[in-house]
């Protein structure tokens, strides 16, 4: 479909039914409100070079006193291919205390190409089932088969979200619209905002990050727009002054309140409003890679306390 500036302005007065307080922009440096804004969530990226044992994994984020953790897709399949028992890990999570609040999946739903398109829904909704079954909420849903190449049209991309968030509904798991700041698409935070609300779904939802929101060259205000449903999850990281946002990457991720991000003012802007919000830990650090794993997930999940203890 072709975007007429009719179409754009239907978009944007359709943009205004997204939950909008109206003093929003007035409130992002008023504290946070929320008796409790947050809980604190390790996601598998942050240790994954030290071990992609999920049971592992549930160990450290247990140990480090996490409230949550977010597991790889990959990491679960692993350990069902290997002959693990999806019940028996359900009941380790629950019995070290955690949720499993999003999990990370790389389903190509979003593909021009339909055969690809439609392999990649019958894998989101593989791994949707799975995620029920260790009684998992929500997945990330990335960009993955659109980061290059055309840049699509927003429209044809809500409405193939809309399928995904379909299938999500026979599967009890919410896909979450990953803001992805390398990607050709759904590169920014506006970008995404649109493609939730043309979707028309009432678990339509965005998962930001704060180094993705910054890569793609969004600007951190647009938060503060997006109360309720809007954000379940949050991907908490920092970035360094250097190198440039043209250069940055992945690898350049370090502890919140490690960077320059203005994490008060991202705090302030999502945390309250009468919910509470996720805030996973996701690094990619080869530094961090290196040592011992339980340390790192103590220091993040220190940092991340930290950076909401200052926004308060």
């Amino acid at each position: 479909m072709t975007t007429t500036r009719r179409n754009f302005l239907s978009s944007a007065a359709a943009a205004a039914a997204l939950p909008v307080a109206s003093s929003a922009i007035a409130e992002t440096s008023t504290a946070i409100t929320a008796a409790v804004p947050f809980t604190f969530c390790l996601n598998a990226s942050t240790i994954r070079e030290q071990t992609q044992d999920i049971r592992q994994q549930i160990r450290i984020a247990a140990d480090a006193g996490y409230d949550g953790i977010e597991p790889w897709m990959r990491h679960l399949t692993q350990y069902v291919e290997a002959g693990g028992s999806l019940s028996d890990l359900s009941k380790m999570i629950s019995d070290a205390g955690l949720t499993v609040e999003s999990a990370i999946g790389f389903a190509q739903w979003i593909a021009d190409d339909p055969e690809r398109r439609k392999k990649g829904l019958e894998d989101a909704k593989r791994d949707m089932d799975i995620l029920a079954q260790i009684g998992g909420l929500r997945i990330a849903a990335p960009p993955t088969g659109a980061t290059k190449g055309p840049k699509l049209d927003l429209f044809v991309v809500a409405e193939r979200y809309r399928t995904l968030l379909e299938i999500g509904d026979e599967t009890g798991v919410v896909p979450q619209l990953e803001v992805w700041g390398h990607s050709v698409n759904l590169s920014r935070l506006g970008e995404s905002v649109m493609v939730c609300v043309e979707a028309s779904h009432p678990k339509a939802c965005l998962l930001p990050d704060v180094y993705h929101i910054f890569k793609g060259g969004s600007e951190f205000g647009g938060l503060a727009l997006l109360h309720d449903a809007a954000i379940h999850a949050f991907h908490m990281n920092d970035y360094p002054n250097s190198p440039s946002r043209a250069e940055m990457n992945d690898s350049h991720r370090v502890y919140p309140g490690d960077g320059i991000a203005p994490l008060t003012e991202i705090l302030n802007m999502i945390g309250g409003h009468g919910r509470s919000v996720v805030l996973s830990l996701e690094l990619f650090n080869r530094d961090y890679w290196k040592q011992d794993a339980l340390e790192v997930a103590k220091t993040g999940l220190a940092k991340m306390k930290a950076a909401v203890a200052a926004a308060g």
